[in-house]
């Protein structure tokens, strides 16, 4: 069977758009390892605070709360909070400002997070325009929309050759030879190997590991209402998650594609910087893990078909926005392919193109 569009990589991107384009012709995706959303989706801080990011990625997450808010369950409260140190004051401004935070008192902001260190804590900002996001409930949706739709997934597909002959991409697995008139690169940290296949030029994309590690709610404390906690400049984040609390130390180390494990000093690093600003001690961490986000020279997203081969489409680059930008960037990619004018506009769809690389 020849296939109108083939995509590669089961994330949060693939599977948004697959479910997309099952309506505008036939839909494959391949997932080289044995579940969807095993690597960077898997691992998500699972936010929604559509005002994070540089201009492009908010517009596209702005353009996706819409999107969110039809699917019952999506979206729950959660709310953000910036702390800084007193020496810290220009980069806490520029993140109220980034934001669009409001300032609040040290007591205020401990009667928010009780654990906080009035010692260290020297300035505080609140948000209410930040949500937890369900994303298994969300990957399990776009699933059933592409198989709805006639789509197919096939988990544990990895694409070891490209070729384009005869107007067709013909992709090599493990189960044999599949050809598709679009493929679309959606493969995460592997763009550029996807890219190098298709005897494509990659633009520069770099995946960066972020660690994180899950401790015991500190004091045992109910800590489902508190907010999302920000060190101002993304020092370091805490965020609840089912009754536990995720602490990251927010680092972007370079690393080749692979399955990714946290550093253990970089871990160690960042739970100190989180320690500071608190007065309740981490004791031994509950778990720990790693993903990759893989950014772009720019750190915009790219979306488009490549400008030496348009039936190569590029979906990459989503760095940590991928699951908050998502339902914008899959109507922009069914808009590109389907022919018709993308509802984000013409200036943000020419902005993410990867022709601006050429």
């Amino acid at each position: 069977m020849t296939y109108d569009f083939l995509i590669i990589g089961a994330g949060i991107a693939g599977l948004s758009v697959a479910a997309e384009l099952a309506a505008l012709g036939s839909v494959l995706v391949l997932e080289r390892e044995a579940h969807p959303a095993h690597h960077a989706s898997g691992r998500s801080a699972a936010l929604y605070e559509p005002r994070y990011g540089l201009p492009p990625v908010v517009e596209l997450s702005l353009a996706s709360e819409a999107a969110f808010r039809a699917l019952p369950g999506i979206l729950s409260e959660r709310g953000l909070m910036i702390l800084a140190k007193a020496d810290q004051r220009a980069t806490f401004d520029r993140d109220l400002a980034g934001f669009q935070l409001e300032e609040i008192g040290v007591e205020a902001a401990c009667g928010i997070v009780p654990i906080l260190n009035p010692a260290t804590v020297a300035f505080a900002a609140t948000a209410s325009h930040a949500w937890d996001i369900d994303t298994d409930l969300l990957i399990q949706g776009h699933i059933r929309r592409l198989k709805a739709g006639g789509g197919e997934l096939r988990t544990s597909s990895p694409v070891s050759a490209l070729r384009r002959a005869g107007g067709l991409w013909h992709v090599t697995t493990a189960m044999g030879e599949i050809a598709a008139r679009v493929l679309i690169n959606a493969a995460g940290a592997w763009v550029g190997q996807v890219a190098g296949m298709a005897g494509l030029r990659d633009p520069g994309f770099t995946p960066l590991r972020r660690s994180m590690a899950r401790i015991a709610a500190p004091g045992a404390r109910d800590i489902s209402r508190w907010p999302m906690l920000f060190g101002c400049g993304e020092s370091w984040y805490a965020k609840p998650d089912a009754g536990a609390l995720i602490v990251s130390p927010a680092e972007e180390d370079p690393l080749a594609p692979q399955d990714a494990w946290a550093d253990d000093m970089v871990l160690a690093e960042g739970l100190a910087r989180y320690e500071e600003m608190v007065t309740e001690p981490v004791t031994r961490p509950l778990a720990n893990w790693a993903g990759l986000r893989t950014f772009s020279p720019d750190r915009v997203p790219v979306i488009g078909p490549d400008p030496a081969e348009p039936a190569f489409f590029w979906l990459a680059g989503q760095g940590g926005y991928g699951f908050q930008t998502s339902p914008a960037a899959a109507r922009l990619v069914a808009a590109l392919l389907g022919g018709t004018a993308p509802d984000v506009g013409a200036d943000l769809a020419a902005r993410l193109s990867p022709t601006r690389f050429a």
